[in-house]
């Protein structure tokens, strides 16, 4: 099939011509549009019935690689202009205003985590992360800069971590890594293809997950040993949205505070050690 002519059109012309299962998945596509924009492969699976095998295949029957590019494509249709760039904040906004509405939907997700977040699977990463040998930081795009704050901030408890943003090195860190070791993945959708590919060796290598996600039923959550389930409201159609890369340095900063309390002496020397070094580099 063709993908130069709409997608709405497309998936309305080939019914007859689907699966029950795939008229399963138009069906719920076309009464769901906006909703759909926001969900990942497991739970559009999850949604109609399906597996995600099935989802990907109906995908690429329609001519698309996989979810992510139908939904780029179906987002041209279902969105105006004007709420491609921002679904919520208009384009005559003020400042002052969309300061307001940034904040409001961060204060909210930050409210909706603390309600979401399970105590006990936070205890269970601060173990895994004070008693690892070594620990590697997995994550792409926006999400990297979360990775890169875990990096900079667990750097000062003295433990041995390093952040990645390449497959490459990714797979070989995966590869080399064995159970005394860790590794903390950040992802919004939790659906990254390369992540997953890098995690699922990890995954198989019996290497300790600990997974920063925004939504609970992605594969990725499959493959952790914990998960940290961080919810924003996003403002706008897009995986980069603030409020999510915001409430993750969030859980980030418990899992820091958790980790210094289970040894504050040691650690406090050691955070005073960096405060010297860096002092030295000021006037």
């Amino acid at each position: 099939m063709e993908t130069n002519t709409s997608i709405l059109t497309l998936m309305r012309s080939n019914y007859n011509n689907m699966t029950k299962s795939e008229k399963r998945i138009i069906d719920y596509i076309l009464a769901n549009l906006k909703t759909v924009m926001s969900q990942t492969i497991s739970d559009l699976a999850n949604n109609t019935q399906s597996s995600e095998i099935t989802i990907s295949r109906f995908c690429k029957k329609l001519g698309f690689s996989g979810l992510q590019s139908l939904k780029i494509s179906l987002a041209s249709e279902v969105f105006s202009q004007d709420e491609l760039v921002s679904q919520e904040i208009n384009p005559n906004d003020s400042y002052k205003l969309i300061a307001e509405k940034l904040f409001s939907s961060i204060t909210d997700g930050l409210q909706d985590t603390l309600k979401l977040i399970d105590f006990e699977q936070l205890e269970k990463a601060v173990q895994l992360i004070k008693n690892a040998h070594q620990i590697c930081v997995y994550g792409f795009g926006n999400s990297f800069t979360v990775c890169q704050d875990i990096e900079t901030r667990f750097m000062r408890f003295g433990i041995p971590i390093k952040a990645y943003n390449d497959l490459h090195m990714q797979v070989t860190a995966s590869s080399l890594l064995t159970e005394k070791d860790l590794i903390i993945c950040v992802s919004h959708t939790g659906a990254n293809i390369d992540l997953l590919q890098a995690i699922e060796l990890a995954h198989n290598n019996n290497v300790p997950i600990i997974a920063i996600t925004s939504y609970m039923n992605s594969p990725l959550c499959k493959l952790a040993d914990v998960v940290l389930h961080g919810m924003g409201r996003e403002i706008a159609y897009k995986s980069e949205a603030v409020a999510s890369r915001l409430i993750h340095m969030a859980i980030v900063d418990i899992l820091y505070m958790g980790v210094y309390q289970k040894n504050v002496t040691k650690n406090f020397t050691n955070i005073k050690k960096m405060r010297n070094a860096i002092a030295k580099r000021r006037l």
